[in-house]
């Protein structure tokens, strides 16, 4: 490490706060400088956890010209015994949630800045150009299935109620979720996973880390999963984030609604399943964002109040 560093470390603080159980840690080097190492490790038998390491590495060396200055520097990557580790510019504490109306202004501002770099422009062919694409079925699978009664079990004693609105609101989710089949470029490099555990806010800039999920597609679905996202931790609604965002970079307002339908559908799709073993906070989350995506799309579509989510707990 201190190879890579070119200097010794004096001192290491543990940090938490994302969702995986990676091994997170901020440095002070011997030469005065800080760093911040994340790293993963062998998982427990049975351990539902992933790791992307060799996705991350790779997208920080081969992306740096078109993620600077809103990724952190890439210092360099390692591994020993099972362990990989990564060594970046340490981009300081925690600074979101709470979501304030000027954090979550400078944040979406920021953010359309990032996407209108490579709005249009050529990307390198090793990105997916395909992977928001697997958010156009979940609503369809889940009507086939039969398994929106899950997502309605959710509400508990107002279960009944959930199914009759779901059926309601079906077949509007369905037309807006096919669309991302139809998504057409412009196309921008997305993020992929922008969310507060992801992001630090440097004064009217968001710095954004954890790449491995980079891929190619339209903008408006990684504004609309940070959008409800910011919504979901108590901040400004999703559609207040989107219209600071736009006074940026406008959308399509087609793809705005194919994104929110894909987007709840996952979370449909996702929250009444069983805890993932390691990841124990993660269902809690995605029923968290189910809920907002599911209102953001009651007054986006003009669909009935979905008074059954606050029933919906962790």
């Amino acid at each position: 490490m201190a190879r890579v560093l070119r200097s010794r470390v004096s001192r290491a603080e543990r940090v938490y706060g994302g969702y995986a159980p990676s091994a997170t840690f901020r440095l002070r080097l011997a030469n005065g400088k800080r760093a911040f190492f994340k790293a993963s490790y062998p998982a427990p038998k049975g351990s539902g956890v992933r790791w992307f390491m060799d996705h991350e590495a790779h997208n920080y060396r081969t992306l740096e010209r078109f993620i600077h200055p809103w990724a952190p520097k890439f210092y360099g990557s390692f591994g020993r015994v099972g362990w990989h580790v990564l060594l970046l510019e340490d981009l300081g504490p925690r600074s979101v949630p709470p979501w304030t109306y000027v954090k979550a202004r400078n944040a979406a501002r920021s953010y359309a800045r990032f996407h209108r770099t490579t709005w249009g422009k050529r990307l390198p062919r090793s990105l997916s150009r395909t992977d928001y694409v697997e958010y156009a079925r979940f609503w369809r699978t889940l009507g086939k299935t039969g398994e929106l009664a899950r997502t309605a079990s959710l509400a508990g004693r107002r279960a009944a109620e959930a199914e009759e609105w779901l059926a309601v609101a079906l077949p509007v989710l369905i037309a807006h979720e096919r669309e991302l089949e139809r998504a057409r470029p412009p196309f921008a490099l997305l993020h992929f996973d922008t969310r507060s555990d992801n992001v630090r806010l440097q004064g009217d800039r968001l710095r954004i880390f954890d790449w491995p999920f980079a891929t190619a597609g339209p903008a408006e679905f990684d504004v609309v999963a940070f959008c409800q996202a910011v919504a979901a931790e108590g901040g400004p609604s999703g559609e207040r984030v989107l219209a600071w965002y736009e006074e940026i970079l406008r959308l399509r307002p087609g793809m705005i609604d194919a994104s929110l339908a894909g987007i709840a559908g996952y979370f449909a799709d996702r929250g009444w399943r069983p805890p993932i073993v390691g990841l124990p906070r993660v269902r809690r989350w995605q029923r968290d964002q189910l809920k907002e995506c599911l209102k953001w799309s009651a007054r986006r579509f003009d669909l009935p109040e979905p008074r059954w989510l606050d029933a919906v707990t962790g």
